[in-house]
Order: structure tokens, then C-alpha cells, then sequence
């Protein structure tokens, strides 16, 4: 655990003395740090896996990235600014990072699920000359999110892994098909994968993001 990051966090670190990789995790709505830090024990030893949980507070438990509103009809939106001082804060704890832990500033990836899936997307396409690898699961574009024109060259460096569960009734899969059509424009390596589950990562899902993440890193 440490509170020396602007968000709380757990860690673990590089199996490397310098120029570690460094994988960033960004759970979903209504988790917290520990959800996707199950997974670090299976990815390779070189990576410094660092967990961050998000700023708010949800009632009765977890926590969330950004609000997620509905209006008097039930329609949904999102809290835009949330989102975005969100975004700023994880730049943050990456600056803070590579210097704490040794970070190759130029081997970053992240992994988001559900709500860290858009923020992550969102982080990369905003900032890409901060990041190597980006691995979405289980979530989708907002373009309300992007704060630039964006240029293809200024994403020929990026690789995206990104899946979706063909029965998701959180986010919809043909959100995730609309999302896979518009990355795959922007001249990046990308590979979009679905698979027979719901809002979740299945066991072959995991195994092929692996395989994926150790070409790369």
C-alpha cells in the first residue's frame, strides 16, 4: 500500500533495479484498488504494477471514478469534469511514480476496466506520448472525454488491446463494435477481441491480454 502517490494505491514493484515498465490499473465504478491487483501476480515480474482507486466515495461501498447522473427521464450521463480532474490525477501518480519507483518513462501502459476502461482510452488518445501499451476491458469511447483534434502520427507508437463480453447489460457490445471502428482509424497496432460473457473478464480473456501485454512491454 502507499500514500505517497496523489491517489491511494497498491503496488507491486518491478522485479528490474531501473528502467522498469510500469503498468497502471484503473478499476471500475463501485470497486476499489484491490479488484485488478489480482491479477498482478500473473503478469510478468519486470512490470511495477501500481493500482490506483479512485477519488470518490460511493455509498454503501467502493468508488468511482466520475458520477454517473440520470435525469428525470433515466437517461445517463456522465460528470465530464469529474472525469477529467480525474484524469489529471492519475498523470499525476505516473509522474510521481516514475520517479519514485525507477520507471522507464517511455514503457507506461494501462489497464482499465469498465470506468477505468473509458478513462484510460481517453488518457491515451489526450496525452499519447505518455504511454506505450493500453489495455480496455468491458468499456468504450467517450468522446465527450477527448480535448484535442487528434493527428494519426501522434499515434503510430500506441498499442491497444481492447475486449468486450458479448452479453454485457452494463455497456452494450455494439458501444465497444463503435469504439473498435474508431480506433482502428487512427493508424495504431490494435487488436479487439469479444468473448460469451457479461460485464467481466473471462479466464480466456485474461490468458490472451496476457500473451498480448508480454509482446510489448
Amino acid at each position: 500500500m502507499s500514500s505517497s502517490l496523489p491517489l491511494y494505491s497498491v503496488i507491486k514493484k518491478s522485479s528490474l533495479s531501473k528502467n522498469s515498465p510500469l503498468l497502471i490499473l484503473l478499476h471500475g465504478y463501485g470497486s476499489d484498488e484491490n479488484d485488478l491487483f489480482s491479477f498482478a501476480e500473473e503478469l510478468p515480474n519486470e512490470l511495477c504494477i501500481i493500482s490506483l482507486r479512485a477519488p470518490i466515495k460511493i455509498i454503501p461501498y467502493g468508488y468511482a471514478w466520475y458520477n454517473i447522473n440520470f435525469d428525470e427521464n433515466q437517461n445517463k450521463w456522465n460528470d465530464t469534469e469529474q472525469a477529467k480532474k480525474a484524469m489529471n490525477m492519475i498523470l499525476k501518480c505516473i509522474d510521481v511514480a516514475t520517479s519514485l519507483y525507477n520507471i522507464d518513462k517511455f514503457n507506461v501502459s494501462l489497464l482499465g476496466f469498465s470506468q477505468g476502461c473509458i478513462l484510460s482510452l481517453a488518457l491515451a488518445l489526450n496525452n499519447p506520448k505518455k504511454f506505450k501499451n493500453i489495455i480496455g476491458l468491458s468499456g468504450y469511447l467517450s468522446e465527450d472525454f477527448l480535448d484535442q483534434s487528434l493527428k494519426k502520427d501522434d499515434y503510430k507508437h500506441l498499442n491497444f488491446y481492447y475486449s468486450h463480453g458479448v452479453s454485457d447489460q452494463v455497456i452494450p457490445v455494439e458501444w465497444a463494435r463503435k469504439t473498435s471502428l474508431f480506433l482502428k482509424k487512427l493508424n495504431l497496432n490494435f487488436k479487439y477481441s469479444e468473448f460469451p460473457v457479461g460485464h467481466g473478464v473471462s479466464p480466456q480473456n485474461f490468458f490472451e491480454l496476457k500473451n498480448w501485454l508480454e509482446k510489448f512491454i
